[in-house]
């Protein structure tokens, strides 16, 4: 390897850049590339001839994916604006100037030279996460048609008010919007940004110093294998393979009405709760409320009509599923609507997008949602019947919020059980409930009247018998553990 790199530095400039000029030359091998590549690398690769530059600018989706989170102009280390006495240097301050003006300057300083060279209208996938970003600037990405981003994060962002971007998001999404607007058709918001491996500042300044070819093969290798690592050390794919907690915050209760506003316009990296007690879910009216609230812990828990989920669960401990079924990935809606010729219309898959999350990271080449919301191992479009074979297994989960699964969630060995195998802590006998709820949306009571659960519902016994009890990391509540 460092043979062959000797013997290519010695060619001469002019035979390597008609090399590279022909390799990049196929549309394939740049599109590929470029994302890879920070916006900063792929300008000074074009900056380097005519011929450069002309392949960068009129190439397709060179600049498809934009990422401003490693850009240097894009960040500035002041603290607030209000700070009393502080004397600002080397900037003219206007007094006109609004705190969000202040704070989206570099962001839309960026922008606005993107728009003079004619790349920001190729702009499909923009993150701009951990970086000053204001909620007027989410309203004109969304908003303003000189932007055409379909896929937009701003996770980890710092200075934005939640309430405003909120509004915004409703704006947009309003019935009497433009034709084709808004162009964003999914928001990566709720969960943290990607953490990338990078170099120490002792390793950047040994390798920059080296000059030798070797040297510079072996800070690559090293390079490398960081990034195998860290690869080989990544979590597990969020809401299909890791089951929980999927958020490390808290999500305002107000982002559900917001959710329900852009169902079928805008995805989220989160989706609403299915649970049986809110109006959007499958199962509402197939369990009966007035029991739940009445065998609650904390008595009649007010539920709202509309909740963000924040836990992904496998199926009920005793039954194996919930009330609301599963979300299936590539499951078809069954009141999915068709035109005249029995095809499904776009608003019926938009639809149908609004159950599954996007799923982090962005995607490096590629502005669809099916690309994005497509978990590991799986087809972007999925048929149903969707039937499982011995390599593929069908990607499925249960999305809860917090007073859904309220007493009835094992935070340790993260096994639940539903509203219709277990009412809750403060349930009366069986035979109390048979007098007074019965009917077809009655809920069956697995605690006898002493309190204990019962061997076949056991919701302490099974995790004992799992190996997951009080000694292991069993949350339950106590007088639910053998």
């Amino acid at each position: 390897m460092t043979q062959i790199s000797e013997s290519h530095n010695a060619l001469p400039v002019d035979i390597q850049h008609s090399a590279l000029l022909q390799l990049l030359a196929n549309s394939l091998v740049l599109s590929q590339t470029a994302p890879y590549l920070s916006c900063y690398d792929v300008l000074n690769l074009a900056a380097t001839a005519r011929a450069f530059r002309f392949l960068v600018y009129h190439t397709p989706n060179v600049f498809r994916r934009l990422e401003l989170g490693n850009v240097k102009t894009a960040q500035f280390d002041t603290h607030a604006v209000d700070r009393g006495g502080e004397t600002w240097r080397n900037v003219q301050l206007d007094e006109n100037l609004t705190e969000d003006d202040f704070y989206s300057g570099p962001l839309r300083g960026i922008f606005s030279n993107l728009r003079r060279a004619d790349i920001l209208r190729d702009v499909q996938v923009l993150s701009l996460d951990g970086l000053f970003v204001t909620a007027e600037l989410v309203h004109d990405i969304l908003n303003d048609p000189s932007f055409s981003v379909r896929i937009l994060s701003i996770r980890g962002v710092k200075n934005l008010n939640e309430r405003q971007l909120r509004g915004a998001l409703q704006y947009a999404c309003r019935q009497s919007r433009p034709e084709g607007m808004p162009r964003v058709k999914g928001l990566y918001f709720f969960g943290p940004q990607d953490t990338a491996p990078t170099l120490t500042h002792r390793e950047e300044k040994r390798s920059s110093a080296s000059a030798s070819t070797a040297a510079v093969a072996a800070a690559w290798n090293a390079k490398s294998q960081e990034a195998l690592t860290a690869a080989l050390a990544e979590e597990p794919e969020a809401w299909y393979a890791r089951r929980g907690g999927q958020f490390p915050g808290r999500i305002h209760a107000d982002w559900a009405h917001t959710l329900n506003a852009c169902a079928g316009i805008i995805s989220f990296d989160s989706v609403l709760c299915t649970g049986p007690r809110h109006f959007n879910s499958p199962g509402w009216g197939t369990v009966n409320i007035e029991a739940l609230d009445t065998a609650a812990s904390t008595g009649a828990p007010s539920i709202p009509h509309f909740a963000v989920a924040t836990h992904s669960l496998s199926g009920c401990a005793s039954c194996g599923s919930a009330p609301e079924g599963w979300t299936v990935w590539g499951q078809e809606l069954l009141t999915s609507q068709r035109d005249a010729d029995g095809r499904r219309t776009s608003e019926s898959c938009m639809a149908d997008l609004a159950r599954f999350p996007l799923l982090a990271p962005p995607p490096m080449h590629s502005a669809s949602l099916q690309i994005a919301m497509c978990p590991a191992g799986q087809t972007v479009r999925s048929r149903l019947p969707f039937i499982p074979t011995g390599k593929q297994q069908a990607a499925r989960f249960i999305p809860r919020c917090f007073d859904c699964i309220r007493d009835r969630y094992c935070g340790g060995c993260h096994k639940w059980w539903c509203e219709s195998c277990y009412i809750g802590p403060r349930a009366s006998s069986p035979g109390e409930h048979a007098g007074s709820h019965s009917g077809p949306n009655s809920v069956s009571n697995p605690i006898s009247s002493t309190g204990v659960v019962s061997v076949d519902n056991s919701v302490g016994s099974m995790c004992t018998r799992n190996g997951v009890g009080t000694d292991g990391g069993c949350s339950l509540p106590q007088h639910l553990k053998g």
